[in-house]
């Protein structure tokens, strides 16, 4: 996410980091990067001007020039003007109502609604603890009921049933009605989306939004479209009275114009981001972690909520344990680490959170592939139990029989056997705690400077 714009800023202001004293020409220089570098990454045009009036304001007001590190008070300043940009600071769901507080999803067709409802019931069942009713309103696209229905079997979500032939009205009041009965907290109304927008279908979410009056009514947007993205989010918004944005596809935006045009165009906070197409990858946006990482400091922040919540904390307890004990670290342990690494995202999610990971070249990133982890977890699950626990038993007939068991060849087996060696080394030297303190420590680092305490 934000490669492109986070490489950019990164240039520009290595050069101003350097200098002891700063003037209007060296000032003027980097902004006019930075504005290319914002262009570029299809951040419309207001938002750019005004960005670079309140940077260049700031950046020639005593905040710089009286500081001892100017450099490092310039980037400060763009950090939180980043952030003013974006919103102050992250805005939560709006759910303190009579139950079930409703929640409509609004956007373009294509934007990824029905899988952002899917989505956004999984994190409130798992964050909010609450019960949820999804329900489609889409009669117009093929198969969208169903897919909707598919979808929240695997979040373990009720699902209200409903039917092409119905009126969409009809069908949120009639939903909403069931989550009543069935003492559900919140509904999730999933909308019809147009290729473009329309009178007619703006006539129709306006009728559905009178019919169940949602506390929250959501705009769900492909951040992949730039200031498109934007442009949409306020014809939406004046058409209805919406409570916020969630931005899709953000894994595979390497601009981040949308991100930086929505807040400032429509007045209405960014809620979530998409970072996958799995029903587990929805994020809180936090302005703050997400300029973090554009300026290329990552977002331990969030790695950490990951790790804490995604880990399995009685499974990483009982490692520790063992390991403290002088216990061998054996292919089971690496197994469990294997799927640890997979239930965060893999690799490659987690480098874009990791300070410096922004800085990581392309030739390098590319050579990073998370099948690699799934093809090792494939190839021990060829293994016998008495393999995984004493894995000096594996001889050259044992490996050949795990290669053709795993659909690899014995080139593989070899390697994952080294990596496997390699990380039972590195888990002799971590004690209790070392891992999340490194996290820790590097989180102080960022803040540290940002200046934020």
């Amino acid at each position: 996410m934000f490669d492109n714009l986070t490489e950019r800023f990164t240039q520009s202001l290595k050069k101003i980091r350097g200098h002891g004293r700063l003037t209007e020409t060296n000032i003027q220089e980097t902004l006019r990067e930075v504005r290319m570098a914002l262009l570029e990454a299809d951040v419309a045009l207001p938002v750019v001007k005004d960005f670079i009036e309140h940077v260049k304001t700031r950046a020639l007001g005593q905040d710089v020039q009286g500081s001892l590190s100017p450099g490092q008070s310039f980037i400060k300043i763009v950090n939180e003007e980043l952030i003013a940009v974006m919103g102050q600071a992250h805005e939560k769901l709006s759910l303190a109502t009579q139950p079930p507080a409703v929640i409509l999803m609004a956007g373009l067709q294509g934007a990824g609604k029905t899988t952002t409802a899917a989505k956004l019931a999984r994190w409130l069942k798992e964050n909010e603890r609450r019960s949820v009713t999804l329900v489609s309103a889409d009669v117009y696209r093929p198969a969208a009921i169903e897919q909707l229905k598919t979808l929240a079997v695997e979040v373990g979500a009720d699902f209200f049933p409903s039917d092409p032939s119905q009126d969409p009205v009809d069908i949120a009041k009639n939903a909403l009605e069931h989550a009543r009965k069935k003492y559900k907290d919140v509904l999730i109304v999933d909308t019809a989306g147009r290729l473009h927008i329309d009178q007619a279908m703006m006539d129709e979410i306006q009728r559905i939004h009178a019919a169940v009056k949602p506390i929250e009514t959501l705009f769900v947007v492909d951040s992949m479209t730039g200031q498109d993205a934007a442009n949409t989010a306020k014809a939406f918004g004046d058409a209805l009275p919406l409570t916020g944005v969630v931005l899709t596809k953000t894994d595979g935006d390497a601009r981040g114009g949308a991100a930086l045009s929505v807040r400032h165009i429509t007045g209405k906070p960014i809620k979530f981001m998409g970072v996958g197409e799995k029903t587990a990858a929805l994020e809180r946006f936090h302005p703050d972690r997400v300029a973090s990482r554009i300026l290329g400091m990552g977002d331990v922040l969030s790695l950490i909520e990951d790790a804490e919540r995604k880990i399995d904390k009685e499974k990483a307890e009982k490692l520790v344990k063992k390991i403290e004990k002088g216990k061998t670290f054996d292919l089971n342990d690496y197994y469990d680490q294997l799927q640890q690494l997979k239930n965060l995202g893999g690799i490659s999610a987690m480098l874009d959170k990791m300070p410096g990971g922004a800085s990581v070249p392309q030739h390098v990133r590319d050579k990073i592939s998370d099948d690699e982890w799934v093809r090792q977890i494939v190839i021990i699950d060829s293994m016998t139990k008495q393999e995984r626990s004493s894995p000096d038993l594996i001889n050259t007939s044992r490996k050949s029989r795990i290669a053709k068991g795993s659909g690899t060849d014995v080139q593989e087996v070899n390697k994952m056997l080294k990596q496997y060696d390699q990380m039972q080394k590195m888990m002799k030297k971590f004690k209790k705690g070392n891992l999340m303190n490194m996290m820790r420590g590097m989180k102080g680092n960022v803040n540290r400077a940002f200046g934020r305490g």
